[in-house]
């Protein structure tokens, strides 16, 4: 049986009695499944015991008859272990309780280390704009820089690819950050995240 085979062929062919399909569909999604819970979770033993409730919910839904989302097999699965997961975390004491005051926010309870696509967008934004700033320095400024800050060099590995000893690359960035400060001051930028 092909691998690629669209999910909802694999869950009615399950529902019909083809166990294979089931394994299949397991296999299929095994990666992302684990990595999603694993983000959560940050432990491999629970991750698998995670797993294995969610594909034991999915199997005893299928069994009943009572899956009606084709075609969206994934989101579903994935929705199902996400609720585990708050389960877990609840089952657990490690999600923060609600204390009863008047400012509750859910929010600020719970948090993603990841960037959201906001953040994300408003960063992207930033290191374009500082990249236009960066342009604007003197070609041997810029060069240090660069050098520094997006390619993480030291000012050894600096002295060395330019020609100029440590102290003049020192001279230069320090001349870089004194002059990136006056561009962004003389145009009123805001660079913040």
């Amino acid at each position: 049986m092909d691998v690629q085979l669209e999910d909802s062929l694999l869950v009615k062919r399950y529902i019909a009695g083809d166990e294979k399909a089931l394994e299949i569909l397991i296999d299929k999604h095994n990666q992302r499944l684990s990595s999603f819970i694993y983000s959560k979770v940050n432990s491999r033993d629970i991750t698998e015991d995670i797993f294995q409730d969610t594909f034991i919910k999915v199997i005893k839904t299928l069994r009943k008859g009572s899956y009606n989302e084709e075609g969206k097999f994934l989101p579903w699965v994935m929705r199902i272990a996400h609720n585990l997961i708050i389960d877990h975390y609840r089952k657990s004491s490690r999600m923060p309780m609600f204390n009863g005051a008047d400012s509750f926010d859910i929010f600020s309870l719970m948090g993603d280390d990841k960037l959201n696509v906001e953040r994300q967008i408003i960063k992207d934004q930033i290191d374009s704009d500082l990249g236009v700033l960066v342009n604007e320095l003197p070609a041997d400024q810029k060069e240090v820089l660069i050098m520094r800050i997006y390619r993480d060099m030291s000012f050894k590995e600096i002295s060395e690819n330019t020609g100029v000893s440590i102290n003049t690359a020192l001279g230069r960035m320090r001349y870089a950050l004194i002059n990136l400060r006056k561009i962004i001051e003389r145009n009123n930028i805001v660079l913040t995240n």
